[in-house]
């Protein structure tokens, strides 16, 4: 016989108990490297991408150890109480853990530290939600992508993709092209999913992925800084004014 396709029961109580069971192993990891290391970073991301976050747990995989989401967990495993704090003066790290934050355990000496995330900065697609970082027009002719050096026109096969994302565009020897200008976002305005959507099929990049260092405890003395630096915002966007997609390329004004 064939077996059912119907769907099978499963107990809570399982469910229940293996979530028990991670949330248990994920508190001791986090502690043993907080016995392992000599300083651990409260640090916050801005325009998170789950790629660029991975790109800084390989460049430090030899000399770091990163955490990051689960924030109650993380806090439980620090202690937020002086009675029950892992260690000495973990507590204060753990009070801060609010929002979209992680740990970074290293041995690294703190300037090196401060030094490197200050660096890494690494251009995205704004998102739905994000503010436009500056005007883009699209100029009457060939609807250029930015993708390539230099740009190339869009294939006949993207036309209903560009039509159907707000875009009047008629082909022209095989080519989607605008008998007049667009305007594809406005600075300062929120994105909607369309002009998301559009500015990524043109190749646009809007915002930057950052990770902000916020406080560190240095476990040989159990004391927490607070590290003053660049604030990071979700929907910080590049700071430029206005863009015109020229056949050749951007143009950009101030």
């Amino acid at each position: 016989m064939p077996k059912s396709k119907r769907s099978k029961i499963v107990s809570l109580t399982k469910v229940e108990k293996k979530t028990r069971e991670h949330k248990n192993a994920f508190i001791q990891e986090v502690q043993e490297n907080a016995d392992k290391w000599q300083y651990c970073w409260l640090f916050e991301v801005g325009n998170m991408r789950n790629a660029h976050l991975k790109t800084v747990r390989r460049l430090w995989k030899d000399t770091a150890r990163i955490f990051f989401g689960r924030g109650a967990v993380m806090a439980k495993a620090l202690g937020t109480t002086l009675e029950e704090e892992h260690r000495l003066g973990l507590h204060k790290l753990a009070k801060q853990i609010k929002g979209q934050v992680g740990l970074f355990f290293t041995d690294t000496a703190p300037e090196e530290v401060i030094e490197w995330f200050a660096d890494f900065k690494q251009p995205d697609f704004a998102r739905s939600g994000n503010r436009a970082a500056r005007t883009v027009v699209l100029p009457a002719g060939p609807v250029m992508q930015q993708h390539a050096t230099p740009p190339e026109p869009f294939p006949h096969n993207e036309e209903p993709q560009l039509r159907k994302l707000g875009l009047r565009t008629r082909m022209d020897r095989g080519v989607p092209t605008l008998d007049v200008s667009h305007t594809v976002c406005v600075k300062d305005k929120v994105l909607t999913p369309e002009q998301a959507q559009l500015l990524k099929l043109i190749g646009l990049k809007m915002v930057t992925f950052k990770v902000g260092l916020r406080a560190r405890w240095d476990a040989a003395s159990g004391e927490v800084v607070q590290i003053e630096g660049e604030k990071v915002e979700v929907d910080e966007v590049v700071a430029e004014d206005t863009t015109e997609v020229e056949d050749g390329g951007e143009q950009m004004s101030d």
